[in-house]
């Protein structure tokens, strides 16, 4: 991958991904992650890559590499109430405005995965579709994301015994499925999500 910073005149370049946008229970996270431009070829050799491309073990190992060779990085969460409120992709875009405005480093662009530009961002953003695969800064936001919500949602999973979180982290699985027909929702599931709106 021959990564969109390089193509940058900036050097203290964001990027900024999210996980957890389809899963019917818990938080939407974001991260933004600002990677020297000198480390880029490291980080390609370390294996950094969209998230869904990696095992989890593989995430978890990349994740101290990550942080340690990082300017900056934040993680930015919406809520369940303000999914429901907002509805996912504003509290997404909310999410990822939080993140970059927690960075220690204001960073001088932003390269945010997708179509849709961040509302209310007094910072140079640029939007990247697949935004995983021609960044190495979003792709390692996506596994900072990545681990910090699967790692919720395993504390989760021992509140709520009886979903199994551990195992599809909250996501719209058969398992997940059967189990809010049985036991109905919890108030971290998002009742603006279809089946969640039905209780028992």
């Amino acid at each position: 991958m021959t990564s969109y910073e390089f193509t940058c005149a900036e050097d203290l370049i964001a990027g900024v991904d999210e996980v957890g946008r389809g899963a019917l229970f818990g938080v939407v996270v974001t991260a933004a992650v600002i990677l020297p431009k000198s480390a880029l070829l490291d980080c390609q050799e370390f294996g950094i890559k969209d998230s869904k491309k990696l095992s989890a073990r593989r995430r978890e190992i990349l994740v101290p590499q990550i942080q340690s060779i990082a300017i900056a990085y934040n993680i930015g969460v919406a809520t369940v109430i303000e999914i429901d409120r907002l509805n996912i992709l504003q509290a997404t875009l909310v999410a990822m405005h939080r993140a970059i405005t927690g960075l220690a480093v204001t960073p001088e662009l932003c390269l945010v995965d997708g179509n849709k530009p961040i509302p209310n961002l007094d910072i140079s953003q640029q939007t990247l579709v697949k935004g995983e695969d021609r960044s190495i800064s979003i792709a390692a936001a996506s596994i900072l994301a990545k681990v910090w919500r699967d790692r919720l949602m395993i504390e989760l999973g021992e509140i709520y015994p009886l979903y199994h979180l551990a195992n599809h982290k909250g996501y719209g699985t058969a398992q997940h499925l059967m189990a809010i027909r049985k036991y109905g929702i919890t108030p971290e599931h998002r009742q603006s999500f279809s089946p969640c709106p039905v209780r028992n």
